[in-house]
């Protein structure tokens, strides 16, 4: 049944997509926010069949943390599902990702309609400076910027070092860091093809103030807390967290 759920899945998602990617990337001539309402058309659509043809649902934990001004989200990644769910549960935000990703017909072209911060990885320090005058700009404009600290998607129960652009775009912008913690990979994994119904939850940490604090120490709080309110959220996946509770 999951795989047949995944299937539907897959073609209605691609049926959506490809016209609301073309719609955005005309809209081009259109003020930014035009291209963002046809976003949230797309993303309803989007998750009503998360909902309805996959049955997955999620709830939010913390939304009282979420701050009242532009800030730079910092996110667990485990999937694709956070990429349009953090979007539905935050005011109007872009990603930073990879440049390359801008070449994928119809959906790459909305990503540019809509001004993602797109970044040459290879490019070293020069990708922190992309990063931080292009989040700045976003910033500025009041749109939120997402960033996974970790750069890639992690299985869950797994980790990776944080990287410390997010932290920098708070630090030189003066916007508060939110971290936040979700369990998504538990039903829909990395690369899979087939996904499983359930609750996704996701879980909103107190926003990390940057005043009189160094990029280092805003990226070591917000590892402390997404990596602890994981264990939380999956404590199967940590069998250190485990034992703990069982003595």
């Amino acid at each position: 049944m999951a795989f047949l759920r995944s299937t539907l899945f897959l073609l209605l998602a691609i049926l959506i997509t490809a016209p609301f990617g073309l719609l955005v990337t005309l809209a081009v001539v259109l003020p930014i926010a035009c291209r963002f309402q046809l976003i949230a058309l797309w993303r309803a659509g989007f998750m009503a069949l998360c909902r309805y043809v996959l049955g997955l649902r999620y709830q939010v934990i913390g939304k009282e943390n979420i701050p009242a001004t532009p800030s730079v989200i910092l996110s667990k990644h485990q999937s694709a599902w956070e990429t349009v769910g953090l979007q539905a549960i935050f005011p109007p935000l872009v990603f930073v990702l990879k440049k390359s990703l801008l070449m994928i017909p119809f959906l790459g072209w909305a990503f540019a309609a809509v001004k993602m911060i797109s970044i040459d990885r290879s490019a070293g320090t020069d990708a922190l400076r992309q990063v931080i005058d292009q989040g700045r700009d976003r910033l500025k404009a009041g749109y939120w910027v997402v960033i996974f600290p970790e750069g890639t998607r992690i299985a869950p129960g797994a980790k990776r070092r944080f990287k410390p652009g997010g932290a920098h775009l708070a630090v030189s912008a003066g916007a508060p860091a939110v971290p936040v913690a979700h369990n998504a990979g538990e039903f829909w994994a990395r690369n899979a093809f087939v996904k499983h119904p359930g609750l996704i939850t996701v879980s909103i940490g107190p926003a990390i103030d940057p005043a009189g604090k160094t990029a280092a120490e805003i990226t070591t709080l917000a590892e402390q807390w997404i990596e602890g309110e994981m264990r939380r959220l999956s404590p199967h996946r940590y069998p250190d967290t485990a034992c703990a509770v069982a003595g």
